[in-house]
């Protein structure tokens, strides 16, 4: 029997799923309301979620600001305005649910060279907006 790999070694589900698990952390101290680990951004055809592990995760989802513990899970389906960050300064740590496209989106996000932002997101069916 095999055993199945951990999450922190890499994402569960690939390319041709529909949703993949990505296990990520955050140290504390760094982020927050005004300077989240994603800015305020929707994706206009994908629903994301979040299960945090550890920590504390501040979310804004539509006109409503959460906090989710340990233990908590959070929603934002497609079309709904979103951004999230450490609400303490302490680790977290927590699941992404996200489908292949948002993932892409990401690795996409962080390439080297990337010049026209606003390309890569309407390339992934979401968009980057502005408080």
């Amino acid at each position: 029997m095999r055993s199945a790999d951990p999450l922190r070694d890499g994402p569960a589900g690939g390319a041709d799923a529909q949703f993949m698990l990505i296990e990520w952390s955050d140290p504390g101290g760094i982020t927050g309301p005004d300077r989240p680990i994603a800015g305020l951004h929707v994706h206009h055809e994908d629903d994301e979620a979040w299960y945090v592990l550890e920590g504390t995760l501040g979310f804004r989802i539509g006109d409503e600001t959460v906090e989710a513990a340990a233990g908590s899970a959070v929603f934002a389906p497609r079309g709904t305005p979103h951004s999230y960050w450490n609400a303490s300064d302490r680790p977290a740590r927590y699941i992404l649910v996200v489908t292949p496209r948002i993932r892409s989106l990401i690795a996409a996000l962080h390439e080297p060279g990337v010049e026209d932002y606003e390309a890569v997101w309407r390339a992934h069916a979401s968009e980057a907006l502005r408080d």
